[in-house]
Order: C-alpha cells, then structure tokens, then sequence
C-alpha cells in the first residue's frame, strides 16, 4: 500500500487505534506548532511490573503508530515512573518483607532494594520494566519521578500550583469525606526528620519562592516546596506532569475515571488543555478479580513469555480494550493460534480489512514473513502424549506431518516448539489421566487401529480425518461429538482435543496404533 492509500483508509478505519489517532488528528490539524506530540504512560514502581503495565505502553505504541498514518507531525513516548510516592505497604511477592516494612512512607527511591541487586526498590522495578520495553523494541523516553522533580524541571508548574492552590482545593475537596477533607493537601512535603513524604496540611507561605509551612512531629517547618522536597498528592500530580511536559495522549484504565475526571479539572485550572485518552477496561485474574502490582495475582511479563511469544500477548492485548478479560495461563495456547490465524489471513485481504487485523497494529504494517505449518494447539497435543520430550524429538515427528521440516525453515516453529514442551510440561501434562474405553468405544478403537494398519506410511492428514469421521458415524455413537470426546479421553487424556486426522499424522500412524493398544489394554 502507498502512504497516501494508507492515510485515506486509516481515516475511515474503523480500528480503535485509528479512531483513539483522530482525536489527536482533530486536536492539532495544522501540527502542534513545531513541536511533538507527546504521548505518556505513568507507572507506579510499588510492586513487580506485570502485564497490565506493559499493556499501557504498547496501547499507546499502536495509537501513536496509527497517528503517523494520519499525520506527518512528529511524535515522543514518554513512560513515567512515579518513583517518588511513598511506600503505602510491603508487597506480597517480594523477599525481605520485614525490612521494607521500616521503610513504609518513605519515597520509592529511598526504599531499599529486597532484592539487593539496586540502590533502591524502584530502581529495582523500574529496570524490569525498561528491560522489557526494550526488549519488544519500543520506542520511548524513560522518565523517573524522583529525577524530574529534583532537577528542578517542575519548579514553575509547582509554583503555579502554589498561586493557585484554593483553586485546586475547591477541585479536590467537594470529592473528598469529611475526614479527609479536613487533612487533605495538594502538596505533600519530603520530612526534614524522618524522610517520609507527609499527608499533613500545608500552608502556602511564599507561592513565587516555593516556599511552605507544615507540622512535623509537633514542629512548625518552613521549607521550599521545589526541586524535590515535596511532591504532589496523585491526582494533582496527574495534573502538574500534563501542563509541565504538554501531554497530548494518555490512555488509563476503568478504575481511574474519577481520576482522570480531576486532574483534567486542575489541568484547566493551571490553564492547559488535558490530553486526549482512551478509558479502556481492566484484565481480572481467573477468579475473576483485579490483577494487583501488590498481590501479585495474574500472569507476570516472565510467565507469558515462557509459554507464548511476544506476538501472541501483543494479540492478546489488542483485542477489545475496552472489554474486560481474564489474564490466567490458560488463555495463551488460544492466542497463539489466533494471532497465527490473523496473520495468515493478512495477506489476501483488502486495504480496510488489513486495517482492522490486530496483526497490523502489532508490526505496524511491516509483518515479518513465514508461516507455521501446525497449529500451537497441535504442538501442544504432541507433546503432552511424548512425554518428556526433546526439541530435537519433536521435529523427529514434525517431518511426518511438514515437508522439509527443519528449524531453519521454520525459525517461528522452533520457537513455538520450546514455548509448548514448557506449557505442556507445567500444566497440560499433570492434568492428562487416560481412561479404559467402554461399550461400543472399544470396537470403534479396534476398528480404527485396523484401518490405520492398511494405510500406506503417506497416508495425509485428511485422509485419515475421512476414516475417523466414518468410524465415528457408523459405529454405534449418538453422535460425532461422542466418538471425538472418547478419542480425546482414552488416548490423549483430555476431555478436548485436537482435529485427530492432523494429531494422527503428526504423530505417525505406528505411534498411534500403540496409544490405541495401551488404550485397549486398560
């Protein structure tokens, strides 16, 4: 497609980074006066990072792509950790928890690391998070809470924060219980004493000096409110990072609508104009609740990359964003396939339709090549019948099923093949309990190896899939559905399964004629 083919669909596309690229699109139609158009994510460095972290950060990769469709105006990614916020208390998933608790109010950067590789807890955290970024070859600028504040880059902003402090207040205290109300501050001071950042009241002494006065420990303490001896409280501190670095995008989950909601407020107070965003819906763990930094439930970014590649979270994350999705490892052998599925369908489809395939959104148009001649799902069903299988095994029976089938030639293969033995190491193959067949299962299995046994070696996949469904309709079963599940249980140990004929010939016909007779010997 031509860039200019390409801009006149991305106008009309219906795909949500497309219409998320619009608003900015419709924001600044003559450009952002020379400079670029910033988009933010924020992070929180209180806990591990998970995938609802990175999820941020390629969202709002792919809107930023989509606005390049649509305009030649230059563009930053900014991911912000708010490293100076104060630790609220001990995660549940990390080691040396009795130590960080000393540390409960003190600022992220001063925490020490449980983990003793860092200078501090969100130095600890903020470099998984960089790792992985940079690991999916993002394009952004890291920024650190604790380092912009102290260099003094939002001395103006806190300032102006200052001369306009009941403006804020009369912002944040209608939203607030009376309790809170009567404390509340938008300004929280660093302790002079003790070094935790201080919920206490604040009084504006001097708003052009920066300076403030509050009570520590039962004294009366004036000190500068700049260059990092206070931060602000959350939402006005949302607020102060849009007008001082001119944020254009940011996008922020269900549970921080109110959120957004006020610092879009104090944003206008300050006289800016709050970014654009999309509100999108939160990823739940198999119980159904929200995935937690501090409980660490759901998947880790380590977890899903053990049993699936990258493309395969990427697809996973596109889908309906604003739909809420449980995030457990039984969704991954599923979008795997569906991202293979997409990508093979890319190539024939027109213009818009390649617009609207999540596949597009996660190589920006530029899909690598390559194909995958088995589905995961079949990888998987090899290898959980194997056993304790070897990556060179598995291409042993590849070559019944794939011409040519050598991990040079299929490179994505490969890698496949190490995601499955992991996945159907840890959690398919502890499941897996084969049963004895019972009534008319036991003919139908010794029909089935008989048919098999009069079949050349090279025999393909959709002929034995013909003697599978033949047996299955005249053998005595209600229906297809019956002889599918007996299959599945009796030789496989699952309730569910694989189409038999590709399972078959993959496998090979003397290896499946010995499942049918350990089957029979039950």
């Amino acid at each position: 497609m031509t860039a200019p083919e390409l801009r006149a669909a991305a106008l009309e596309s219906k795909a949500w980074p497309y219409e998320e690229a619009r608003k900015l699109l419709k924001r600044y139609p003559d450009g952002k006066q020379g400079a670029p158009v910033l988009f933010e994510t924020g992070y929180g460095p209180s806990g591990l990072p998970h995938i609802g972290t990175f999820n941020e950060v390629l969202r709002t990769t792919m809107v930023r792509n989509a606005f390049h469709a649509l305009s030649d105006t230059p563009t930053r990614l900014v991911a912000f950790s708010d490293d100076m916020d104060g630790l609220r208390k001990v995660p549940d998933n990390v080691p040396n928890r009795a130590m960080l608790a000393e540390y409960l109010g003190k600022p992220l950067t001063r925490v020490p690391d449980p983990f003793e590789k860092f200078e501090s807890f969100a130095h600890h955290n903020n470099a998984m998070l960089r790792d992985f970024l940079d690991r999916y070859g993002f394009d952004y600028e890291f920024l650190s809470s604790t380092t912009e504040y102290a260099s003094g880059r939002f001395d103006p902003t806190l300032k102006l924060i200052l001369r306009r402090y009941q403006a804020i207040m009369d912002v944040m205290l209608p939203t607030l219980r009376a309790e809170r109300a009567a404390t509340y501050s938008p300004i929280l001071p660093i302790s002079p004493k003790s070094g935790i950042v201080l919920q206490v009241p604040v009084e504006v002494v001097d708003a052009d000096a920066g300076i403030i006065a509050f009570i520590d420990e039962g004294d009366r303490i004036e000190q500068s409110a700049l260059s990092g001896m206070a931060k602000l409280q959350w939402k006005v501190d949302w607020a102060m990072r849009w007008t001082a670095l001119q944020v254009d995008y940011e996008m922020s989950g269900k549970d921080l609508i109110d959120s957004v909601t006020q610092a879009s407020k104090i944003t206008r107070v300050l006289g800016a104009r709050p970014p654009e965003g999309l509100t999108y819906e939160m990823f739940l763990d198999e119980k159904g609740e929200k995935i937690s930094k501090s409980k660490g439930n759901g998947l880790s970014l380590d977890e899903w990359l053990t049993y699936g590649p990258e493309e395969s979270l990427a697809f996973y994350i596109y889908r309906e964003p604003k739909k809420a999705k449980s995030l457990h490892m039984g969704v991954i052998p599923r979008a795997v396939d569906e991202y293979w599925q997409f990508r093979g369908n890319y190539a024939g489809q027109e213009l818009k339709e390649k617009l609207g395939n999540p596949v597009h959104h996660i190589h920006d148009g530029k899909l690598p090549t390559g194909e995958l001649p088995v589905t995961f799902g079949l990888l998987l069903n090899l290898v959980s019948v194997m056993g304790d299988a070897t990556r060179e095994q598995v291409w042993s029976y590849l070559s019944n099923y794939v011409p040519d089938a050598t991990p040079e030639a299929y490179p994505e293969l490969d890698r496949l093949i190490g995601h499955a033995l992991a996945y159907g190491r840890d959690f398919v193959a502890p499941t897996l309990q084969r049963r004895a067949p019972e009534g008319v299962e036991v003919a139908a299995l010794e029909r089935l190896d008989a048919d098999l046994a009069a079949l050349p070696p090279e025999a393909s996949a959709e002929d034995i899939q013909n003697i599978v469904y033949e047996i299955g309709k005249t053998s005595g079963f209600e229906t297809l559905r019956d002889w599918f599940k007996a299959l599945y249980e009796t030789l496989l140990g699952s309730s569910q399964g694989p189409r038999m004929g590709s399972f078959i010939a993959l496998y090979g016909i003397e290896n499946s004629r010995k499942l049918i007779a350990e089957a029979l010997a039950r």
